[in-house]
């Protein structure tokens, strides 16, 4: 049943896509994210359903009359440097044949995260792009929060099999990128008692689920965000306080097995898994040093491991942080590129939450830059004990920090009154889709 209701939705959406090509962005967004065909246990399970939309939605852009464009700017540029750099690591790879097939993944990703900047060019299509991505998150983190305190903490929380946030470590901190959009949407709806209602609910069940994955890193990512959310808040004291209530209930909660594993973050050097990352983040400076271009995708194994970590006598071999994975992948290069891409991003994030402070549009800029720079500290503090360099979502936050530029740093220079008025209210029309 679960496999014909999938399918027919999938199937179902392709005449909209081909009438309105944004669209597509949504669905495809909506399965890259979810996995719905993963709930599903027959044929729809390994159904290519991702690359049905998406070639749909390239005819339906082709056929379209209206003008698609990318927003140039200077982190597209860089953008598409690194996107070049990619491509001449993987052909300078240690293993070719095991590159290119990481390689042709990655790069649909960043195509149609390049296409997403071309088709949602207005303020209705960027919430709508925000609510598929908290809704198809959002989806695990609240049945994950469930599930925690129905079982007292003592089990981990799994995303969708198969999927870049299956492992309980992946989730909490896809989790933590999107709560900030969760406040988001709960802060733009002010007279929608019911929404805000379960918008509330869902932003406290998916920090439960956080605590739930039993996830060190997810507590390290959540100490962060909390401290910029202090550090950015008004009232310091208030918010001091309340995250000091919701620690200590929290802490109170969870079971001893939490605890003990929590515990294991000072004792990092009598835990193999610890010593794992430190082996594989040496790896990776090595690999670097030696090679101008990194290894290239899928260079890791214990051909490798022999001459760039010698010391190392693990089985699990993986990079175990984002940064240190670019590293190995993409040479020191890759990894300058990288994090300027997310400087670039965040310095982008900045002058729209300045530009569009006294901004009265319904759409609120100001508090989205807001909630997408806390976005990239979760990933940005958590990803640093995770592989997930290629994950959709902060490929996407980069490409939202692009179209907020386009859409409010240039027209804020060219005509301020517009946007920084606070006696005009800019309603989001239907018009606007």
């Amino acid at each position: 049943m679960r496999d014909i209701l999938v399918t027919a939705i999938v199937f179902g959406l392709l005449p909209v896509i081909l009438r309105r090509p944004w669209i597509g962005i949504l669905v495809w967004s909506w399965i890259g994210y979810m996995n719905p065909h993963r709930q599903a246990w027959g044929f729809a399970y390994s159904m290519p359903f991702a690359m049905i939309v998406a070639a749909t939605l390239m005819v339906a852009m082709f056929f379209s009359s209206e003008k698609y464009r990318l927003p140039w700017s200077g982190t597209l540029v860089l953008w598409l440097v690194f996107l070049g750099w990619m491509t001449l690591t993987t052909v300078m790879s240690i293993y070719p044949e095991r590159a290119m097939p990481l390689y042709t993944t990655v790069i649909k990703i960043q195509i149609m995260t390049l296409v997403t900047m071309m088709l949602i060019t207005n303020p209705y299509r960027i919430r709508a792009l925000i609510w598929v991505i908290v809704a198809s998150i959002g989806f695990y983190s609240v049945k994950g929060g469930v599930f925690t305190l129905m079982t007292g903490g003592a089990y981990h929380v799994f995303g969708p099999m198969s999927s870049n946030i299956y492992e309980n470590n992946a989730l909490a901190l896809a989790t933590m990128m999107v709560i900030p959009l969760m406040i988001y949407l709960f802060k733009s709806y002010p007279e929608q008692r019911w929404l805000r209602i379960c918008l509330g609910g869902a932003i406290l069940l998916s920090t439960v689920s956080v605590f739930g994955s039993q996830s060190r890193g997810a507590l390290v990512t959540m100490a962060a965000v909390a401290g910029f959310f202090w550090l950015h808040s008004r009232s310091k004291v208030f918010t001091g306080t309340a995250l000091a209530i919701l620690a200590v209930l929290t802490f109170s909660f969870m079971p001893e097995s939490w605890h003990e594993r929590m515990a294991t973050i000072t004792s990092y050097e009598e835990d193999a898994s610890a010593m794992g990352r430190i082996h594989a983040w040496n790896y990776s400076i090595n690999i670097a040093a030696d090679r101008l271009t990194g290894g290239g995708f899928n260079s890791w194994s214990e051909d490798t491991y022999a001459v760039y970590s010698p010391e190392s006598r693990t089985t699990n071999i993986v990079a175990h942080s984002i940064y240190f994975s670019v590293l190995a992948d993409h040479g020191w290069p890759g990894l300058i590129l990288y994090l300027a891409l997310v400087c670039i991003a965040w310095r982008t994030l900045s002058k729209v939450i300045v530009r569009t402070r006294h901004c009265t549009d319904d759409f609120n800029p100001a508090l989205l830059a807001k909630m997408l720079k806390v976005s990239l500290v979760a990933y940005l503090s958590g990803g640093a004990f995770l592989s997930l360099s290629y994950f959709d979502l902060p490929w996407h936050i980069i490409a939202l920090s692009v179209l907020l530029g386009t859409l409010y740093t240039k027209t804020t220079a060219e005509n301020p009154v517009s946007v920084r008025s606070p006696a005009r209210r800019v309603p989001l029309s239907h018009g606007q889709q």
